[in-house]
């Protein structure tokens, strides 16, 4: 069982210097910390110049677990070991932690990095990591993983509280000021710090601690200290943290954290305007999904409210949010989501005849969306427009409008607002709106909306309602989770008043905002289509007819292929595939000797299944390969690039310059170095390989363009590598 936590980052819109002498008033005990029983220091270096201090200690925690099992294990309480190496230089500070009681049984480690806010030298940022692994604990590993992350996270709200504490407290002491490290001068005197009547110098306790920290002997980094706790157990606790900060580098944060800060993390004060107020795991969760989203989709980030919302749908279980994310995101590129708010023009028949719009706002800030089901002409609409993927679509576009304007929302109100309410208005509504082509509509809407905007749904209320409409809710909502039922309402139009102001309720329900939308109304049969002609979709192709993605599966030992003729030096092949599920490794070949063939104008799949493969007649080849092309001792097979492993969720844009005309083939192929199933594993599929990709050909003087993204996503350009 292996539980991980990583906060956000917290800022404290105070200098360094004076956060470190914060830091340095918590030892040995913090009286704002019941577990922190007190600590020894076991072994300290100072540098001469002053310039980095590492310092050793063993603390004591109490342990808040229940009576039988501390009477089991025989303590009250634990050991840990933390190592912090200041570097006033660097302006930095690392806090390095492990464990020493029942190292055997569980791993606990923790990094923690203040350092200068990268926008704002007056600033200190502080970032957390922690890695809880218990391997055996007498028959109580859940327990004990429940007691460790539940005190964990109690303790973690306390951490910025007691910096501001302690640097309160040195302000009322007169100290608003410490001095930034300098090189040191020969010619400086001994107490610079005279002539600062507010600077550190001021407190004699912290001059009789940093005396204390000066007067080690430099010539050994692990000098013993002078306290006889401590030397006797110096010389154990330097042996234990030589192993620490060798197993602490598979863990630690990377070193270049102010460089990456604006890339990958996300501050608290953040958080709590824009998403909203989180406890630490839910902030650990966040903050690791971004982290993953950031690393392996380079410049399509969504918004930290939309991550969030897969992380509340999945019960903050992250491995299911990853999952559901990666899968919305490749879902996202097939169907061209992000350029739905600028392409999409609504249909005619919808415009005239669907009695649907925008209109204002909620107490609580979410967009209002009104439809009057009852003037709908369910039949002749459907009948009207061309398949249902054109409803899909439409639906798509109301969600994408509904999130920008949850965005503009939270600008304006100040809060975070991520979900949005619907009213639905059922005056002359009968038993002719059951029809049934709508209900297979509204449950692929249903099924890509949960799947791809979870929790965007605030607040729906019925107003209106045939006598019908209670009865049938009355039997649904017995199987309906009671979150998902706590958001529906069936009301009389006199109570909208309590969730909505009058100025924002709709005038035919008694308010005063106008209608913007459509009266509905009777579809002329005039407009209808013929009864037989449905667009006709796979499963696999795109939403809206768009077949430039594409989607495989690759079994265990074979390999996909796609074989590009290139007529000319300096054409590009353009690539962009998403690995929906399991490894594959990815290399470009060109092939030299080939066997002709028939024509055919299909370009994918150069492993036939019949002994021959047809090609297109002027420039395409054929050949017959029984296994994946690899690179040959002739001139037959040529590989082009290195093999590279790519892995479940990463997203990869890339820009081939093919060298010489020839036939250039691109190989997807499955990996197992990585993965290994489970012999169990009989149903997920877990021994193929899912990817999703397009490629194009491009002449050498056609520039290659980025799609640029809307609202929805961060507004970044997706990068383009070029490989020769």
């Amino acid at each position: 069982m292996v539980q991980k936590y990583q906060s956000p980052v917290r800022v404290y819109r105070y200098p360094f210097e004076l956060v470190m002498a914060a830091y340095e008033k918590r030892f040995p005990t913090c009286p704002m910390i019941p577990v922190f029983l007190g600590s020894d220091i076991t072994s300290e270096f100072h540098s001469e110049d002053g310039a980095e201090d590492i310092i050793e200690r063993r603390c004591r925690l109490n342990i808040d677990a229940p009576y039988l099992l501390k009477k089991i294990v025989n303590v009250d309480h634990v050991i840990f070991l933390q190592k912090n190496h200041l570097d006033r230089r660097q302006r930095t500070l690392r806090i390095d932690a492990c464990n020493e009681s029942f190292s055997s049984r569980l791993t606990i480690k923790e990094f923690c990095h203040y350092y200068v806010h990268p926008d704002n030298n007056l600033w200190t940022c502080f970032e957390q990591s922690a890695f809880l692994d218990i391997k055996s604990f007498f028959g109580f590993e859940a327990s004990v993983e429940k007691i460790a992350m539940k005190q964990y996270s109690a303790n973690l709200a306390k951490g910025k509280e007691i910096i501001e504490y302690y640097i309160n407290e040195l302000m009322n002491d007169g100290i608003t000021n410490v001095p930034v490290w300098t090189e040191p001068l020969s010619a400086t005197p001994k107490n610079s710090t005279q002539d600062n009547p507010n600077s550190l110098s001021e407190d004699p306790s912290l001059i009789a601690a940093r005396r204390r920290l000066s007067s080690q002997d430099a010539s050994n980094i692990f000098t013993s200290s002078s306290s006889p706790k401590a030397s006797a157990l110096g010389a154990t606790a330097a042996a234990n943290f030589s192993a620490l900060s060798d197993e602490l580098e598979t863990f630690q944060i990377d070193e270049n954290l102010q460089e990456r800060q604006t890339v990958g993390n996300i501050d608290d004060e953040y958080i709590r305007r824009y998403v909203g107020q989180l406890d630490p795991f839910e902030e650990s969760c966040l903050v690791q999904l971004r982290k993953w989203v950031a690393e392996t989709h380079k410049g399509k980030l969504p918004n930290d409210s939309h991550l969030l919302r897969f992380l509340r749908a999945r019960r903050f279980d992250i491995e299911k949010a990853r999952e559901s994310v990666c899968h919305s995101l490749a879902w996202r590129k097939k169907n061209s989501i992000d350029r739905l708010l600028m392409d999409y023009e609504t249909p005619e028949i919808i415009q005239r005849y669907f009695p649907g719009a925008w209109g204002g706002n909620d107490r609580d800030g979410r967009p209002i969306y009104i439809l009057r089901i009852g003037d709908i002409d369910v039949r002749g609409i459907m009948k009207a427009v061309h398949g249902e993927d054109v409803w899909i679509r439409h639906v798509l576009y109301l969600v994408e409008q509904g999130l920008n304007k949850c965005e503009e929302n939270t600008k304006i109100f100040g809060k975070p607002i991520s979900s949005v309410c619907v009213i639905l208005d059922f005056e002359n509504f009968s038993v002719k709106h059951l029809y049934r082509p709508v209900f297979r509509v509204i449950s692929q809407i249903t099924d890509t909306v949960e799947a791809n905007y979870p929790e965007t749904l605030g607040r729906l209320f019925l107003t209106r309602c045939p006598r019908l409409i209670p009865v049938l809710w009355t039997i649904i909502n017995t199987f309906v989770e009671e979150q998902t039922r706590a958001k529906f309402a069936i009301l009389k139009t006199d109570e909208l008043n309590e969730y909505v102001d009058e100025i924002n309720i709709p005038d035919f329900l008694g308010g005063q905002m106008p209608f913007q939308g459509s009266s509905g109304g009777t579809v002329p049969r005039s407009l209808y289509l013929h009864e037989d002609e449905h667009d006709k979709t796979d499963g696999e192709s795109s939403l809206f007819g768009d077949n430039a993605y594409k989607v495989v599966s690759i079994k265990e030992n074979c390999a996909h292929e796609i074989l590009i003729p290139v007529s000319q030096k300096g054409e590009r092949i353009w690539y962009d595939f998403d690995l929906l599920k399991s490894e594959c490794t990815f290399t470009i070949y060109r092939l030299g000797k080939i066997k002709t063939s028939e024509h055919n104008d299909n370009e994918d799949n150069l492993r036939p299944s019949s002994p021959t493969q047809k090609l297109n007649s002027t420039l395409h080849a054929t050949t017959i390969y029984d296994k994946p092309l690899i690179e040959s001792t002739t001139d037959d097979i040529v590989r082009l690039t290195q093999p590279c492993i790519y892995h479940d969720g990463d997203s990869v844009q890339q820009t081939f310059v093919c060298q010489q005309p020839g036939n250039y083939v691109l190989q997807w192929r499955h990996s197992t170095s990585h993965h290994t199933a489970s012999p169990f594993d009989f149903i997920s599929g877990s021994h193929k390989t899912k990817i999703m990709y397009h490629y194009e050909r491009q002449s050498p003087a056609r520039l290659s363009t980025d799609i640029s993204s809307n609202g929805y996503f961060n507004n970044e350009q997706r990068t383009t590598l070029t490989s020769s």
